[in-house]
């Protein structure tokens, strides 16, 4: 089938889905394959839910004249979505970064949204078959789309970036995140700068974090810029004014007065991502006060920087993902907040490869100079650097801990990388 009749038949349809449990009836399902799973055996289910087509890579399971076989399901779902991108006639926006890409973009949407039908990527569907599908998800009646994109490799961004073909774009930081894949920290840099390259070849603008000098430097030489920063000189500019332990920010816009922004935001490290949103916002001409309106009415959720009131003790769930650049500013910020009673429960940080075990001693050794009541370790990368410290196997037995103490009038910290599991120490 040619690609034409194929986008005509999307166009038709009620969208797309690779999941038979959320199947919408009228969407076309696409039957991807992996080295632990294979879609077409869940095509007949995909028609019987009603499915106005199934794209499918296996001749043996095309028993319907609704089954459309194609050489590779999720080559086809790409093809696709790059297609639907060129057709569509509205901003797209790409973030990436080593961390704070879902809370940039969930700020950038709560901006946008005051003045334009906005669409976001869910969740965080932001790798090569979550970007394709948040593509496919964007309507005629949006006016704006946030994409977000995440790799852990070279040359990943770029694919991503030729399938939604972004005009705008930013990169949130370049930290030690997912460093077993792209092999170092300048890899990391490469990796993520490829959003800035495609953007700069293809005429696109760049939203540049000047706080962060490796973001900067990736975009020194390029032409279409709008920088932010805490610096005096930057497009836009503010202050960090105290994040104790909201994050409260002071912009001050070129013609305006100096706006308080009181957000529901923990970490002094979150000023970048509403930089970032202030700045993205006064691209697209929204105003000062539903800028301010839209960042602060944003409240973190899913274990991101969560802040979860226990009784007298004030947790502070960090719990979806974690590397040392994350991990040394979530321990940073709980150090600057007012608590006598301070606790940190540690999970492993994940894809670190060959520098797992020293940037997981790297941090315990950060630990010994802060002013603790307790310290919790999880997991076998920590467990060699444990001495001194109690130290758990996995999440169920820190739960099974944790439900045990007293702790009273303490600030908890639990951060660890989602193949942890640290939320599960919550889990009443």
């Amino acid at each position: 089938m040619g690609r034409t009749k194929l986008y005509q038949y999307f166009l038709e349809s009620k969208g797309v889905s690779t999941d038979t449990r959320t199947i919408k009836k009228g969407q076309i399902f696409f039957a991807l394959t992996g080295n632990n799973f294979n879609g077409n055996k869940y095509v007949e289910k995909a028609l019987k839910k009603g499915a106005a087509y199934a794209i499918i890579d296996d001749e043996a399971y095309n028993t319907s004249d609704k089954c459309i076989v194609v050489k590779n399901s999720l080559a086809t779902l790409q093809e696709l979505a790059k297609q639907h991108a060129k057709k569509l006639k509205i901003p797209i926006i790409a973030i990436t970064g080593s961390n704070g890409k879902t809370t940039t973009k969930e700020l950038i949407n709560a901006v946008l949204s005051t003045t334009y039908k906005t669409f976001a990527t869910k969740g965080n569907l932001n790798n090569h078959i979550g970007v394709p599908l948040s593509i496919l998800s964007i309507t005629p009646e949006h006016q704006i789309a946030i994409i977000e994109m995440g790799a852990n490799h070279l040359n990943e961004i770029d694919e991503l970036c030729h399938m939604a073909q972004p005009k705008f774009g930013l990169i949130t930081n370049i930290g030690k995140a997912h460093l077993d894949g792209f092999g170092s920290e300048k890899g990391i840099q490469q990796g993520k700068g490829e959003l800035f390259e495609y953007l700069d070849a293809n005429e696109g603008e760049l939203f540049v974090n000047m706080n962060d000098f490796k973001v900067a430097e990736v975009a020194y030489f390029m032409k279409r810029v709008m920088t932010y920063g805490t610096g005096n000189f930057y497009d836009i500019n503010g202050k960090l004014q105290k994040a104790n332990p909201y994050l409260n920010v002071l912009w001050t816009p070129k013609k305006d007065d100096a706006i308080q922004i009181n957000t529901q935001l923990i970490g002094s490290y979150n000023i970048d991502n509403v930089l970032a949103a202030i700045t993205v916002g006064t691209k697209f001409d929204v105003t000062n006060e539903n800028i301010k309106k839209g960042i602060e009415k944003y409240t973190p959720t899913n274990n991101r920087s969560q802040m979860v009131q226990q009784g007298s003790n004030t947790i502070i769930l960090d719990a979806y993902n974690a590397n040392p650049s994350s991990m040394k500013a979530a321990l940073s910020n709980l150090q600057e907040m007012d608590s006598k009673k301070k606790v940190v429960i540690l999970g492993d940080m994940l894809e670190l490869g060959k520098y797992s075990s020293k940037e997981h001693e790297n941090i315990v050794k950060s630990i010994k100079k802060m002013d603790l009541k307790q310290v919790v370790l999880v997991g076998e990368e920590f467990a060699p650097f444990s001495n001194g410290h109690k130290h758990f196997a996995n999440s169920a037995d820190a739960a099974k801990w944790f439900q045990k103490q007293k702790f009273s009038n303490t600030t908890i910290l639990i951060k660890g990388s989602r193949g942890i599991a640290l939320e599960k120490l919550l889990d009443s």
